[in-house]
């Protein structure tokens, strides 16, 4: 499967040693003004080489629109897209041609399809979220005009925490670092810690934080399709996500009914909550309340040191990786994190919107 949403659909395409990777946008409402350098500003959040905690790979990932926008707004047809990739450097795996990387898709992947893209993974690569930021990023300039937001932030490197709430932030500071926590002190004891474990070839991973505000009440739907359950599923398709949770999690699970309900009271012009344990999602229906998520991900598989492992003949070996790798995926992931969430809630509207014309 390599399309996401139902309403509003991704396809993505392209590996991460080939031409170019792109994809196509399918039911993007129409007359959406597009915002190139919003677009490529999001490309660039996630790029790599752009600080010294990131990988050394050099790709410019300029965007090109092939399709579906005349005179800087959308027609509601697909919108084609590629970026070109110019920095491969194919033969750092040569040596890996014939050996499963430990805890990669290497393994998987050769069962499955009886042959492998050795190169950097292939269509394992992270380098495909390059599709879904582009496709996120068109997401929200449509949320835009709704009023939603989405922000996402490093929260946790190892066990460096900003375990702060989301509202005791100033959100504005994300991208003030490189490692995009908005506390400046704790983003500085997180950079140390990726710095000192790039420089022992190992990596680490943490916990990106998000926050949706703005979302209207109503989206998602009650048994298969809550709203919750689809921003998992966005989220757990990101590589090197291994959890996610939202509202209080795992956390609340240590408290009692009478600690986690949300009361709701007389308001102004509509009723109003006394607190959010439920995370602004109500029986899997958002409630119009802010929706604060997490998702963590593991420690990035690769290592620039030796490991053992065995080759596509069932012998031992040990592989000594070469070639430009992060130390830590958070920095690069945050736009991702938010571009999952912009589609999920986009997806959902449309949703929600079609089924109310329909009573109509």
């Amino acid at each position: 499967m390599n399309t996401f949403g139902h309403l509003f659909r991704l396809t993505t395409f392209g590996e991460s040693h080939g031409a170019a990777v792109g994809g196509v946008i399918d039911g993007c409402p129409a007359g959406i003004g597009i915002d190139l350098d919003f677009i490529q500003s999001q490309l660039d959040r996630r790029r790599p080489g752009q600080s010294r905690i990131t990988t050394a790979r050099k790709e410019g990932d300029r965007v090109e629109l092939l399709s579906g926008v005349f005179e800087g707004k959308t027609t509601g047809h697909p919108i084609g897209f590629i970026v070109r990739n110019e920095n491969q450097h194919s033969s750092d795996y040569d040596n890996l041609r014939e050996v499963f990387r430990p805890s990669h898709a290497d393994y998987t992947y050769y069962n499955k399809y009886g042959l492998r893209d050795h190169r950097g993974g292939g269509r394992s690569s992270a380098r495909e979220t390059i599709s879904r930021v582009v496709g996120g990023a068109i997401a929200m300039l449509c949320l835009r005009q709704m009023g939603v937001g989405i922000k996402a932030w490093t929260q946790q490197v190892g066990a460096i925490a900003c375990n702060r709430d989301w509202t005791q932030l100033d959100l504005s500071l994300i991208d003030s670092n490189p490692v995009r926590c908005p506390d400046p002190d704790i983003a500085h004891a997180m950079e140390q810690l990726i710095l000192e474990v790039k420089g022992e070839g190992d990596t680490i991973g943490g916990v990106i934080a998000g926050v949706i505000t703005g979302c209207p009440v109503g989206l998602g739907e009650p048994v298969f399709g809550k709203l919750h359950a689809q921003l998992g599923a966005a989220m757990l398709s990101i590589n090197a996500v291994k959890g996610f949770e939202y509202g209080e999690g795992f956390a609340g699970v240590s408290q009692r009914g009478s600690e986690q309900n949300d009361v709701l009271e007389p308001g102004a012009t509509s009723p109003v909550f006394r607190s959010n344990h439920s995370g602004g999602i109500q029986g899997g229906i958002s409630n119009g309340q802010p929706i604060p998520f997490r998702v963590a991900f593991k420690p990035v598989a690769t290592l620039l040191r030796p490991q053992e492992t065995i080759d596509i003949h069932g012998q031992a070996t040990t592989i000594h990786p070469r070639g430009r790798h992060d130390p830590c995926v958070l920095p690069r992931a945050v736009p991702v994190v938010e571009a999952m969430a912009a589609m999920v809630v986009l997806d959902a509207y449309l949703a929600d919107r079609a089924r109310k014309n329909e009573k109509a």
